[in-house]
């Protein structure tokens, strides 16, 4: 199975999913898949702009992380008035960003993102 595809299946079953990108470390994305429901604004058409946007971020909650020797980040969630962004590590040099209206399933959305990430490994 592609990237693209497991991306589409994600934002498609999730319930109000937007979009999704698998993005290197490096804020380069690598498969983007973006849905018709994309809101006019800011990630009009791109989502891996908010994996760029937020790598800094997430960057720190690594740091805080480390320093508080409580492991590794698993998962970060991000919740705004009109969207939520989940953003889920893949392994050191990839990570996930997963993007659900506002009204959509963010439980059902975090769970497919789980349950792909064996399929989404065997593809690097």
């Amino acid at each position: 199975m592609s990237f693209r595809e497991i991306l589409r299946g994600i934002v498609e079953e999730c319930g109000g999913g937007i979009g999704a990108a698998l993005m290197g470390s490096d804020g380069v994305p690598i498969e983007e898949v973006v849905s018709e429901r994309l809101p006019e604004g800011p990630l009009s058409k791109d989502i891996s702009v908010a994996g760029v946007e937020f790598q800094r971020i997430l960057d720190d909650i690594r740091k805080a992380s480390d320093g508080l020797e409580a492991g590794a980040l698993e998962e970060t969630v991000v919740v705004l008035d009109r969207m939520s962004l989940i953003f889920r590590p893949v392994d050191p040099e990839t990570f996930l960003v997963v993007v659900v209206a506002a009204n959509g399933n963010l439980g059902k959305a975090r769970y497919l993102i789980r349950s792909s990430l064996y399929a989404i490994r065997q593809e690097l």
